[in-house]
């Protein structure tokens, strides 16, 4: 009975030490990821740095690389999203007050996303030509993008669904009244 009594204590001893090792891995935040000519966007899988403004990185848990995205904006796509390959462990985004310019938003200069002001709804549209979620790290330097551009701050968490994933208009890409009927 001893033994049995022994053996339990050990097998919870042991249970807890590894919990507590999947804990401390799991909370580990990766840091950004150099951006190389090599990356590629996650949703266009064509190259980042083919593209003007800021970029996304998303880091999943078990993965080595983080996921790139061509636009801030896919990279909310994908936050808001339902869809992923793994458990969310870190987003970065560029720091547009620390760029260049709008064509060389930098390979290093990555902010946390969940700190970042993001510009929405300027007259500056991304990289793809789209609206576009510009990220500043103070809010100070968001201020003076809405100034020269237009817009609004918002935080991550505040930027609109519909902005990132705005309806699809089925007229304009066929150049009808009406959307081409099933075959």
């Amino acid at each position: 009975m001893r033994r049995l009594l022994l053996a339990a204590v050990a097998s919870l001893a042991m249970a807890s030490a590894l919990s507590a090792c999947k804990d401390e891995t799991a909370s580990v935040r990766p840091d950004p990821v150099t951006m190389t000519e090599e990356a590629v966007g996650h949703f266009c899988q064509m190259y980042v740095l083919d593209h003007a403004g800021p970029k996304a990185q998303i880091h999943l848990a078990g993965f080595d690389k983080p996921l790139f995205f061509s636009q801030v904006t896919d990279g909310v796509a994908y936050l808001k999203g339902i869809e992923r390959d793994g458990d969310i462990t870190a987003i970065y985004v560029s720091d547009m007050a620390a760029a260049r310019s709008w064509g060389e938003p930098g390979a290093d200069n990555w902010i946390d996303a969940t700190n970042a002001v993001f510009v929405i709804n300027s007259a500056q549209p991304g990289g793809m030509g789209l609206p576009e979620a510009i990220p500043f790290a103070s809010q100070e330097k968001a201020e003076a993008f809405i100034r020269a551009k237009g817009g609004m701050a918002v935080s991550l968490d505040a930027i609109p669904d519909a902005y990132v994933r705005p309806p699809q208009d089925m007229t304009a890409s066929i150049g009808a009244d009406t959307p081409a009927a099933p075959q």
